[in-house]
């Protein structure tokens, strides 16, 4: 425009031209055609001016404000379904990034937190340091504690773009597998030395002046069938108790149904009950549960035959099945003479026997009670122990009642543990 009024002889041609083009126009198509030519230049005009048809550009300013935009949504996806815990970091140990595995170990929320307020282990804190001031790998084992601990190694790396990668690998399986490996010989061979001790002197004296005697004989050999009896129970609560705590840290994800296992434990004890002349009398319904059904039968099988063997003969063993702010609920109740106070704490120990003679007797191995604490462990149940002494005990236990699939596979595990027994 400004050029035209500098230029006033082009312009004035240029106005001539349009004039006689504008009445060209309107000789040939008329004054309403001319006009809609005129307003559909200008729509192409504004349309040209006010919008872009290239694509977008993410502002550097919004790269800031959100972290998580410098992963490509592919990346994330990788990321995210990594079968190991991943954590990505900025160079101010910022929290970019974590993938589901990871959120289950420590919880949700963790993005754009210090990794300080996410991961509270200072071995775990300091490789994470080390990597990004000497850019070299870098590795340490934790622990997290609860109700279930566990191990983890650590693998901390700085990558491209001053970004730092947290992996972790959950070694709690080989950490229990060690400890139980040395539990178990120390556990077998102080249990194992009576019976054996026993077998070896009959054996000896079989060989000796009782050759000959069938009387001596027999008795001898009737002893010698109870002790390695219990030295096979003994052996097979050793390899449950070892099997069940190798996957402690591992929760069952199958629905089960509990009053048919109840009924099968019953069931199977029912020849033992009737030498006592106990009534196991079941009552109640409760709700599915996720869980391992061989496991949990174990478990209700070892609480019954506890109420039988230290019930009263004559009497009545009442297992009661129910609901519970959400659990299963499965009391079993005996009318035996009842469990000093003192003793209630040490009940689930190893080995522990409130009255060692009678329960070698009964063919008690010491691991029951053990195996229970541990099977509900690993369902993130509870175990609760009441006990009056010359009325009799109930060891009631609570199971979360069956999540949905999808429910269960969110389950964050790092909740603040529940007390795995309880006393009351």
């Amino acid at each position: 425009m400004m050029e035209s009024f500098r230029n006033p002889r082009g312009g004035f041609w240029r106005a001539l031209a349009g004039i006689v083009v504008g009445g060209a126009l309107v000789a040939l198509l008329g004054k309403e055609v001319l006009w809609g030519i005129i307003a559909l230049g200008l729509a192409a005009a504004l349309v040209a001016r006010f919008i872009s048809f290239e694509p977008p550009v993410v502002s550097i300013t919004t790269a800031r404000e959100d972290p998580l935009a410098i992963l490509p949504p592919l990346t994330r996806a990788l990321f995210e379904r990594l079968p190991l815990p991943v954590m990505l970091l900025d160079g101010g140990q910022r929290v970019l990034f974590v993938n589901r595995d990871m959120r289950e170990v420590l919880g949700p929320g963790l993005e754009r937190r210090h990794v300080s307020a996410a991961l509270r282990h200072p071995g775990a804190l300091n490789v994470i340091a080390e990597a990004q001031v000497s850019g070299e790998p870098a590795s340490t084992t934790f622990t997290i504690a609860g109700s279930v601990e566990r191990h983890y190694e650590a693998y901390a790396a700085r990558v491209d773009g001053g970004l730092t990668a947290l992996l972790l690998h959950d070694v709690t399986a080989i950490r229990r597998s060690e400890q139980m490996r040395a539990d178990f010989v120390a556990n077998a061979s102080h249990e194992l030395r009576t019976p054996l001790a026993a077998v070896s002197g009959f054996i000896e004296t079989l060989r000796g002046h009782a050759r000959n005697d069938e009387a001596a004989r027999e008795k001898f050999l009737g002893i010698m069938a109870v002790e390695a009896a219990r030295m096979r129970r003994l052996i097979d609560d050793l390899l449950s108790l070892t099997r069940i705590e190798l996957n402690e840290h591992v929760r069952p994800n199958l629905r089960v149904s509990l009053e048919p296992i109840v009924r099968q434990a019953a069931a199977a004890l029912a020849p033992l009950a009737q030498q006592d002349r106990i009534t196991v009398v079941i009552t109640g319904e409760a709700p599915e549960v996720n869980g391992d059904h061989d496991e949990l039968a174990q478990l209700f099988q070892n609480l019954v035959h506890n109420a039988i063997k230290y019930g009263r003969e004559g009497g009545q063993v009442t297992v009661t099945l129910g609901r519970e702010n959400g659990h299963a609920l499965v009391a079993v109740r005996d009318e035996g003479d009842g469990i000093p106070r003192e003793a209630l704490p040490r009940l689930t120990e190893r080995f522990y026997r409130v009255d060692v003679k009678r329960s070698r007797e009964r063919g008690g191995t010491g691991l029951g009670l053990a195996i229970v604490k541990h099977i509900v462990s690993r369902h993130q149940g509870r175990l609760v122990i009441e006990s009056v002494v010359g009325e009799g005990s109930t060891f009631t236990v609570l199971v979360p009642a069956a999540l949905a699939p999808a429910e269960l596979e969110n389950l964050v595990e790092s909740e603040a543990p529940i007390p795995v027994t309880e006393v009351l």
